[in-house]
C-alpha cells in the first residue's frame, strides 16, 4: 500500500499528558511504525517550549498560543490555518482530535482542496464535544463547521450515538481506541519497576510486598477521586501498608490534597503528578481503580487491562463495554465510596480470583482493543476520504 503523509493536530500535546494526548501521541507511533510520515501539529503553550521537537520519532511543530484567554485561542486558530494553508500540498488527509477550534479551522482551510479532514472526538457525556458544543461560546457555530468534515470518529459506543444524533449518520464511524499489550507481568518486574520509580520519585518508595492501587488520567471532579480518597481511609484500616498512587494533573489537584490531609492520609495517598508513559506505574502496582461518573472509551483502563492489572471500575456504560462484572474486574456502583473500599479490599485479598479477572482482561485487549487494530483502521477511513474526495473533484 502506498506511504500516507499524515498531519495530526491537537491543541493540546506532551508535555501535557493526558487520555486525549497519549491517543495522539500512540496513533502517530504506530503510523510511524506502518511505514507513513507523520506530522503533529500543536499549540506552544509556554514561551520557553522549542518551537518543534521530536516526539518518539515524530516531528511536532508547536504554533503560538497567547495566555490571554480568547485571544490565545484566536491567534492560535490564526497561526494554524495559515500552517495548514502553507503545507497543504505536502499532506495526503489530516486528523483533528477533538471537534472544537482546531477542528473548525482544519475543515474550514481545507474544504475545496483533495486534502480530507477527518474528526476525533475524545469525550461523551458532559465532558465530551455533543456537550460543548451546546454550552461553549461558539459552540454552535464550531458543530456546523465540523459536519463538513469528511468522517467524524467516535472512540466509544456511547460517543458513536452521541455523534449520530448532532450529525450526518453516514459519516460518522466507530472506531474503538487501541493500546500496546506490553510483556506479561510477574514478580521480578513488579520489583523493578518499584525500585526505577522510587530513585525518580522518593514518594513512591514501597516495600515489594506492600499493596499499592493506582489511579491514571486527570484529576478532575468527573473522575471520582474525592469518594476514592474517601474510600481509602477505609481501606487502610484493614490494609494499613497499603498505597494509593493518583498519577496525573488536573483542577482538582488542590482540593484533592487537602482531603488527604483531611482524612489523616499523607504518605498513603500520593499524588507524583503526570507521566509522559505509565508502563512502570502499571509494573509496580497491584491493583487499577477507575472511579469515574462519566466516561467515554477509557485510555487509561485499556492500558491497566492490557498490562495484567487487576481493575475495580464503576458501573458506568463506558466501562462496562470493557469490563464485565466478575469476569475482567469488578465493577461497582458511581460515587458509592462503600461499594469501591469493599471491591477494592476483595481484589487485595484474593489475589487468584483478581489475577484470573485480569488475565481475562488481558486477553480481550489483544484479541479486541489493540493499537495495531485502531490505527488500521483509521487508515482503511483514511484511504477511504482521499478518495471520496478525489472522486469529487473528478
Amino acid at each position: 500500500m502506498s506511504r500516507l503523509r499524515l498531519v495530526l493536530v491537537t491543541r493540546r500535546f506532551w508535555p501535557l499528558v493526558g487520555g486525549a494526548e497519549m491517543v495522539v501521541a500512540n496513533l502517530a507511533d504506530e503510523f510511524t511504525q506502518s511505514g507513513h510520515e507523520v506530522r503533529i501539529v500543536t499549540a506552544r503553550w509556554e514561551p520557553h517550549w522549542p518551537r518543534e521537537l521530536v516526539h518518539r520519532d515524530v516531528p511536532v511543530f508547536r504554533l503560538p498560543n497567547p495566555p490571554q484567554r480568547g485571544w490565545g485561542t484566536f491567534r492560535y486558530m490564526l497561526a494554524l490555518g495559515r500552517w495548514l494553508r502553507t503545507q497543504r500540498g505536502t499532506m495526503d488527509a489530516v486528523l483533528v482530535s477533538m471537534l472544537k477550534h482546531d477542528a473548525y479551522t482544519a475543515v474550514g482551510v481545507l474544504q475545496g482542496t483533495r486534502v480530507p479532514v477527518l474528526l476525533r472526538a475524545e469525550g461523551g457525556g458532559s465532558q465530551g464535544d455533543c456537550h460543548w458544543h451546546r454550552r461553549g461560546r461558539f459552540g454552535r457555530r464550531i458543530k456546523r463547521r465540523c459536519a463538513a468534515a469528511e468522517a467524524l470518529i467516535a472512540p466509544s459506543e456511547g460517543i458513536y450515538a452521541e455523534l449520530r444524533a448532532e450529525f450526518p449518520a453516514e459519516r460518522v464511524h466507530y472506531i474503538p481506541n487501541g493500546v500496546r499489550v506490553p510483556p506479561p507481568r510477574d514478580a521480578a518486574r513488579q520489583s523493578a519497576a518499584r525500585r526505577a520509580l522510587a530513585e525518580v520519585n522518593y514518594d513512591l518508595a514501597v516495600d515489594n510486598g506492600a499493596p499499592v492501587a493506582v489511579f491514571t488520567g486527570r484529576l478532575h471532579r468527573a473522575k471520582g477521586l474525592r469518594e476514592l480518597v474517601v474510600a481509602w481511609a477505609r481501606v487502610v484500616r484493614q490494609r494499613p501498608e497499603a498505597r494509593l498512587w493518583l498519577v496525573g494533573e488536573g483542577p482538582d489537584r488542590e482540593e484533592l490534597y487537602d482531603l488527604i490531609l483531611d482524612r489523616d492520609l499523607r504518605g498513603r495517598v500520593i499524588m507524583p503528578g503526570a507521566f509522559d508513559a505509565v508502563d512502570e506505574i502499571l509494573q509496580a502496582a497491584d491493583l487499577f481503580v477507575l472511579p469515574s461518573h462519566e466516561e467515554g472509551m477509557s485510555l487509561a483502563l485499556l492500558e491497566a487491562m492490557a498490562a495484567g492489572l487487576p481493575v475495580v471500575a464503576t458501573d458506568i456504560e463506558g466501562n462496562r463495554v470493557l469490563i464485565r462484572d466478575r469476569q475482567e474486574g469488578l465493577l461497582v456502583p458511581p460515587r458509592n465510596p462503600d461499594a469501591l473500599a469493599a471491591a477494592i479490599l476483595r481484589q487485595l485479598d484474593q489475589r487468584i480470583l483478581a489475577r484470573a479477572y485480569a488475565e481475562a482482561a488481558r486477553k480481550r485487549v489483544e484479541e479486541e482493543y489493540s493499537l495495531t487494530r485502531m490505527a488500521q483502521r483509521h487508515v482503511d477511513l483514511i484511504r477511504q476520504a482521499i478518495r471520496g474526495k478525489s472522486s469529487v473533484d473528478a
